[in-house]
């Protein structure tokens, strides 16, 4: 039997971006028959505007708040450096063209690191097409493609899939077997705790 842990996120949302580490663990010690399956959140819509004052403020402090309790580290020049918008679409839209190369886990990795590491802006097309071409992919295809019809049509399905797993927040995990879906408690710094509860979910034929 096949299983589907779908981990629903933005590759723009810092909570995902401190729950990496602890997700590449929990996937290193999965069964081979429990697949994880990347679904995009799409946090905030295609904007221009620059974000306003008092949001820059409040992820800010979302941002300490992590340091605080995960531990994991942030870029704070990005916020004087760069000028934020509430726009994550095409972050996602980049994600999911990696995927069709099958670098879907080597973009989300470079946006975060640009993000939260390097002070750059995945709001901004021109940050995701030297991105694509760091890990590879064609920066001249990856252009047009970003721009392009399917790729919107695309994420829109996706956000349709996201919908259908009743998933409000990111980082979510799912476990998907057959028609039946159940929600797995997120641990930022405790992979082993996630993996029991996926591990006695299949073993006691919750499904």
């Amino acid at each position: 039997m096949i299983y589907t842990l779908y981990h629903v996120h933005d590759p723009m949302c810092s909570w995902c971006y401190a729950f990496k580490p602890t997700l590449d663990e929990l996937r290193k010690n999965l069964d081979s028959n429990i697949k994880i399956q990347h679904v995009v959140g799409g946090l905030a819509k295609h904007s221009d505007e620059i974000m306003p004052k008092d949001m820059q403020e409040k992820i800010q402090s979302i941002w300490h708040d992590i340091e605080k309790t995960v531990g994991t580290k942030f870029n704070h020049n990005f916020w004087k450096d760069c000028l934020p918008r509430r726009s994550t679409y095409l972050a996602c839209q980049a994600t999911m063209l990696a995927r069709g190369e099958n670098k879907e886990d080597e973009m989300i990795e470079a946006i975060q690191k640009a993000y939260y590491l390097n002070a750059q802006n995945p709001s901004d097309a021109s940050t995701l097409i030297n991105l694509a071409k760091q890990i590879g992919m064609d920066g001249k295809k990856f252009e047009e493609d970003l721009k392009g019809e399917k790729i919107e049509n695309d994420l829109h399905n996706e956000l349709n899939l996201r919908r259908s797993l009743n998933v409000r927040a990111f980082p979510s995990l799912v476990l998907k077997y057959k028609k039946e879906l159940y929600p797995i408690n997120i641990k930022y710094n405790d992979y082993k705790s996630m993996l029991d509860q996926i591990n006695n979910m299949v073993e006691n034929s919750y499904f």
